[in-house]
Protein backbone atom coordinates (compact mmCIF):
# COMPACT_ATOMS: atom_id res chain seq x y z
CA UNK A 1 0.00 0.00 0.00
CA UNK A 2 2.83 2.48 0.69
CA UNK A 3 6.73 2.63 0.09
CA UNK A 4 6.98 3.77 3.77
CA UNK A 5 8.59 0.70 5.59
CA UNK A 6 7.05 1.74 8.58
CA UNK A 7 3.75 1.37 7.38
CA UNK A 8 1.07 -1.52 7.40
CA UNK A 9 -1.46 -2.71 4.69
CA UNK A 10 -3.69 -0.63 6.46
CA UNK A 11 -1.66 2.36 6.51
CA UNK A 12 -0.78 2.11 10.30
CA UNK A 13 2.13 2.50 12.11
CA UNK A 14 4.41 -0.24 12.76
CA UNK A 15 7.54 -1.62 14.13
CA UNK A 16 9.26 -3.38 10.60
CA UNK A 17 9.85 -6.78 10.65
CA UNK A 18 13.63 -7.48 10.11
CA UNK A 19 13.77 -11.10 11.72
CA UNK A 20 14.33 -12.30 8.06
CA UNK A 21 17.58 -9.97 6.94
CA UNK A 22 20.75 -11.15 7.25
CA UNK A 23 23.05 -9.14 9.87
CA UNK A 24 25.45 -6.77 8.10
CA UNK A 25 27.90 -4.53 9.05
CA UNK A 26 26.28 -0.50 9.23
CA UNK A 27 27.72 3.14 9.40
CA UNK A 28 26.07 6.21 9.94
CA UNK A 29 27.17 9.49 10.48
CA UNK A 30 25.00 12.58 10.86
CA UNK A 31 25.32 16.34 11.88
CA UNK A 32 23.79 19.03 13.65
CA UNK A 33 25.05 22.83 13.76
CA UNK A 34 24.97 25.16 16.40
CA UNK A 35 25.08 28.93 15.70
CA UNK A 36 26.19 31.19 18.84
CA UNK A 37 26.83 34.89 19.51
CA UNK A 38 30.68 35.90 19.09
CA UNK A 39 30.92 36.44 22.54
CA UNK A 40 29.46 32.64 23.49
CA UNK A 41 31.30 31.55 20.66
CA UNK A 42 34.75 32.71 22.79
CA UNK A 43 33.50 31.70 25.82
CA UNK A 44 33.11 27.97 24.99
CA UNK A 45 36.28 27.63 23.53
CA UNK A 46 38.72 29.61 26.57
CA UNK A 47 36.67 27.23 29.30
CA UNK A 48 34.87 30.55 30.46
CA UNK A 49 30.98 28.90 30.97
CA UNK A 50 29.97 28.62 34.47
CA UNK A 51 28.58 25.14 33.61
CA UNK A 52 31.84 23.50 32.96
CA UNK A 53 33.62 22.23 29.90
CA UNK A 54 30.79 22.26 27.64
CA UNK A 55 32.42 20.20 24.59
CA UNK A 56 33.09 17.09 27.05
CA UNK A 57 29.23 17.62 28.34
CA UNK A 58 27.74 17.36 25.13
CA UNK A 59 29.74 14.51 23.71
CA UNK A 60 28.53 12.34 27.07
CA UNK A 61 25.12 13.11 26.11
CA UNK A 62 25.42 12.25 22.63
CA UNK A 63 27.26 9.12 23.46
CA UNK A 64 23.87 8.41 25.99
CA UNK A 65 21.47 9.66 23.91
CA UNK A 66 22.52 7.21 20.88
CA UNK A 67 22.51 4.08 23.25
CA UNK A 68 19.02 4.99 24.28
CA UNK A 69 17.12 5.65 20.82
CA UNK A 70 14.72 3.05 20.16
CA UNK A 71 13.18 4.50 24.09
CA UNK A 72 12.76 8.02 22.35
CA UNK A 73 11.67 7.29 18.22
CA UNK A 74 8.63 4.90 19.30
CA UNK A 75 9.44 2.46 15.81
CA UNK A 76 13.08 2.04 16.25
CA UNK A 77 14.67 -0.63 16.98
CA UNK A 78 16.76 -1.82 19.83
CA UNK A 79 20.29 -2.38 18.95
CA UNK A 80 23.84 -3.55 19.99
CA UNK A 81 25.97 -0.23 18.77
CA UNK A 82 29.86 -1.07 18.52
CA UNK A 83 31.08 2.37 18.58
CA UNK A 84 29.43 6.00 19.24
CA UNK A 85 31.66 8.88 18.52
CA UNK A 86 30.84 12.84 18.87
CA UNK A 87 32.97 15.36 17.37
CA UNK A 88 32.94 19.05 17.29
CA UNK A 89 34.50 21.72 14.76
CA UNK A 90 34.38 25.34 14.53
CA UNK A 91 33.35 26.65 11.18
CA UNK A 92 35.00 29.78 9.11
CA UNK A 93 32.46 32.19 10.21
CA UNK A 94 33.71 32.39 14.18
CA UNK A 95 30.70 31.74 15.65
CA UNK A 96 28.84 28.42 14.82
CA UNK A 97 29.82 25.16 15.81
CA UNK A 98 29.39 21.64 14.00
CA UNK A 99 28.57 18.66 15.49
CA UNK A 100 29.44 15.29 13.79
CA UNK A 101 28.33 12.31 15.86
CA UNK A 102 28.34 8.27 14.46
CA UNK A 103 27.21 4.90 15.31
CA UNK A 104 28.47 1.76 14.32
CA UNK A 105 26.65 -2.20 14.44
CA UNK A 106 26.40 -5.21 13.10
CA UNK A 107 22.64 -5.66 12.64
CA UNK A 108 19.08 -6.23 10.96
CA UNK A 109 18.77 -2.22 10.18
CA UNK A 110 20.85 0.72 10.11
CA UNK A 111 21.86 3.39 12.56
CA UNK A 112 20.98 6.27 10.84
CA UNK A 113 18.75 7.24 13.75
CA UNK A 114 20.89 6.48 16.80
CA UNK A 115 23.27 9.02 14.39
CA UNK A 116 20.96 11.73 13.92
CA UNK A 117 20.36 11.45 17.60
CA UNK A 118 23.61 12.15 18.67
CA UNK A 119 24.11 14.83 16.63
CA UNK A 120 20.82 16.36 17.72
CA UNK A 121 21.04 15.52 21.46
CA UNK A 122 24.98 16.94 21.62
CA UNK A 123 23.44 20.08 20.14
CA UNK A 124 20.52 20.56 22.32
CA UNK A 125 23.28 19.99 25.40
CA UNK A 126 25.27 22.75 24.09
CA UNK A 127 22.69 25.17 24.31
CA UNK A 128 21.61 23.75 27.82
CA UNK A 129 25.46 24.93 29.03
CA UNK A 130 25.42 27.60 27.11
CA UNK A 131 21.81 29.19 27.71
CA UNK A 132 22.74 31.24 30.69
CA UNK A 133 24.64 33.47 28.63
CA UNK A 134 23.09 33.39 25.03
CA UNK A 135 19.71 32.43 25.17
CA UNK A 136 19.14 33.40 21.01
CA UNK A 137 21.82 30.64 20.52
CA UNK A 138 19.75 28.63 17.40
CA UNK A 139 20.75 24.62 16.42
CA UNK A 140 19.94 23.83 12.81
CA UNK A 141 20.81 21.57 10.31
CA UNK A 142 20.56 18.04 11.90
CA UNK A 143 20.57 15.93 9.30
CA UNK A 144 22.63 12.39 7.72
CA UNK A 145 26.00 13.01 5.91
CA UNK A 146 25.89 9.13 4.95
CA UNK A 147 25.26 5.69 5.88
CA UNK A 148 26.48 2.48 4.81
CA UNK A 149 25.17 -1.47 5.05
CA UNK A 150 22.05 -2.78 4.24
CA UNK A 151 20.01 -3.22 1.24
CA UNK A 152 19.88 0.35 0.41
CA UNK A 153 23.98 0.44 0.16
CA UNK A 154 25.55 3.52 0.63
CA UNK A 155 24.28 7.08 0.54
CA UNK A 156 26.48 10.40 0.88
CA UNK A 157 24.85 14.00 1.48
CA UNK A 158 25.16 16.32 -1.22
CA UNK A 159 26.42 19.57 -0.33
CA UNK A 160 24.84 21.98 1.80
CA UNK A 161 25.33 26.31 2.20
CA UNK A 162 27.44 26.94 5.18
CA UNK A 163 24.60 28.14 8.12
CA UNK A 164 23.46 31.82 7.79
CA UNK A 165 20.85 31.76 10.21
CA UNK A 166 20.89 33.53 13.83
CA UNK A 167 21.82 36.86 15.02
CA UNK A 168 24.26 39.00 12.36
CA UNK A 169 27.74 39.16 12.75
CA UNK A 170 29.33 42.01 14.33
CA UNK A 171 31.16 44.31 11.02
CA UNK A 172 34.73 45.16 11.81
CA UNK A 173 34.41 49.50 10.84
CA UNK A 174 38.19 50.06 8.54
CA UNK A 175 39.53 46.56 8.22
CA UNK A 176 38.40 43.59 6.20
CA UNK A 177 37.19 40.32 7.05
CA UNK A 178 40.06 37.68 7.26
CA UNK A 179 39.48 33.84 6.74
CA UNK A 180 39.36 32.10 9.95
CA UNK A 181 41.51 28.54 10.36
CA UNK A 182 39.34 25.54 10.43
CA UNK A 183 40.64 22.53 12.93
CA UNK A 184 43.05 20.40 11.44
CA UNK A 185 43.69 22.79 8.57
CA UNK A 186 47.02 24.30 8.32
CA UNK A 187 46.06 27.65 6.27
CA UNK A 188 42.71 28.80 5.17
CA UNK A 189 40.74 26.99 2.90
CA UNK A 190 41.36 27.59 -0.83
CA UNK A 191 38.58 27.68 -3.60
CA UNK A 192 37.91 24.08 -4.49
CA UNK A 193 35.55 23.67 -7.60
CA UNK A 194 32.37 21.73 -6.84
CA UNK A 195 33.45 19.05 -9.25
CA UNK A 196 36.23 17.68 -7.58
CA UNK A 197 34.02 17.09 -4.22
CA UNK A 198 31.40 15.38 -6.68
CA UNK A 199 34.24 13.17 -8.28
CA UNK A 200 35.24 12.60 -4.08
CA UNK A 201 32.34 11.45 -3.42
CA UNK A 202 32.22 9.22 -6.32
CA UNK A 203 35.43 7.81 -5.60
CA UNK A 204 34.25 6.80 -2.21
CA UNK A 205 31.07 5.16 -3.37
CA UNK A 206 32.83 3.19 -6.15
CA UNK A 207 35.53 2.12 -4.00
CA UNK A 208 32.58 1.20 -0.69
CA UNK A 209 35.27 3.77 1.78
CA UNK A 210 33.38 3.84 4.97
CA UNK A 211 34.16 7.60 6.17
CA UNK A 212 34.72 6.77 9.74
CA UNK A 213 37.05 3.93 8.72
CA UNK A 214 38.81 5.75 5.92
CA UNK A 215 39.80 8.71 8.12
CA UNK A 216 40.75 6.22 10.85
CA UNK A 217 43.43 4.13 8.93
CA UNK A 218 44.83 7.48 7.12
CA UNK A 219 45.03 9.04 10.84
CA UNK A 220 42.73 11.84 9.19
CA UNK A 221 40.06 13.53 11.57
CA UNK A 222 37.05 13.00 10.80
CA UNK A 223 35.18 16.50 11.14
CA UNK A 224 37.86 17.47 8.51
CA UNK A 225 36.52 14.52 5.97
CA UNK A 226 32.82 15.87 6.61
CA UNK A 227 33.16 19.06 6.53
CA UNK A 228 34.90 18.87 3.30
CA UNK A 229 32.42 16.33 1.84
CA UNK A 230 29.25 18.65 3.13
CA UNK A 231 30.56 21.79 1.74
CA UNK A 232 31.83 23.50 5.41
CA UNK A 233 35.04 23.49 4.45
CA UNK A 234 36.20 24.18 0.61
CA UNK A 235 39.09 21.86 0.19
CA UNK A 236 41.13 19.28 2.11
CA UNK A 237 44.57 20.67 3.21
CA UNK A 238 47.22 18.75 1.36
CA UNK A 239 48.28 16.48 4.26
CA UNK A 240 44.92 14.80 5.01
CA UNK A 241 44.71 14.36 1.17
CA UNK A 242 47.77 12.84 0.84
CA UNK A 243 46.68 10.93 3.71
CA UNK A 244 43.75 9.34 2.52
CA UNK A 245 45.00 8.77 -1.16
CA UNK A 246 48.04 6.49 0.46
CA UNK A 247 45.16 4.54 2.75
CA UNK A 248 42.64 4.36 -0.43
CA UNK A 249 46.43 2.80 -2.51
CA UNK A 250 45.28 5.36 -4.96
CA UNK A 251 46.71 9.05 -6.24
CA UNK A 252 45.67 12.39 -5.47
CA UNK A 253 44.53 12.86 -8.74
CA UNK A 254 42.50 10.15 -8.74
CA UNK A 255 40.56 10.54 -5.69
CA UNK A 256 39.95 14.10 -6.93
CA UNK A 257 39.13 13.07 -10.33
CA UNK A 258 41.75 15.11 -11.73
CA UNK A 259 43.73 14.20 -14.99
CA UNK A 260 46.98 13.81 -14.95
CA UNK A 261 49.40 15.71 -16.57
CA UNK A 262 50.57 14.26 -20.25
Amino acid sequence: MSKLSHLDEKGQASMVDVSEKPATAREATAEATIVLSEETFAMVFEGKIKKGDVLATARIAGIMAAKRTSELIPLCHPLPLSHIGVEFAPLPDGRSLRVVASAKTTGQTGVEMEALTAAAIAALTVYDMVKAVDKGAVIQSVRLLAKSGGNSGSYIAPEQPEPRSGPPAKAQRGSRASPRVLIHETAAPRASPSSEREAFRSFMLERRLRATEWASSAGVPLNELYGYLSGHSRTLSAKAAGKLAKAARSSIDEMFGRKSPQ
